[in-house]
């Protein structure tokens, strides 16, 4: 569904159905990543472990971090700062929009956070 939304906005978008996946299809990538939108919980890494591994693959990639737990808790977890660019699910067209202009307008090319 959110592929579809990115789409529809005019994104290029790539999706992998685990961090794994991710990573072999950034390596497989012939063209640069501008934005990493992954899920903060997830089976075999976190979300960001994937950006940190994503990251020395593509150093001027930005991140946007999902999840359905609030922010808050994630970050009483201990897997995001505070700061990091974030979004709760579910999110409508508009939000997402929003945000991942919000993401990709961002000065600061590193990811927040590392």
């Amino acid at each position: 569904m959110t592929k579809t939304m990115l789409e529809r906005l005019g994104y290029t978008v790539l999706t992998a159905s685990t961090p794994k996946a991710a990573i072999e299809t950034g390596n497989s990538c012939n063209q640069k990543i501008d934005l990493l939108i992954t899920d903060v919980v997830m089976p075999s890494m976190n979300g960001r472990e994937l950006a940190e591994k994503m990251h020395h693959l593509f150093p001027d990639m930005k991140v946007l971090y999902l999840s359905g737990y609030t922010a808050n808790v994630i970050s009483h977890r201990g897997i995001l700062d505070d700061g990091m660019c974030f979004i709760n699910k579910p999110f409508s067209k508009h939000d997402i929009s929003v945000k991942v202009r919000q993401v990709l307008d961002e000065h600061n090319a590193l990811p927040r956070g590392l």
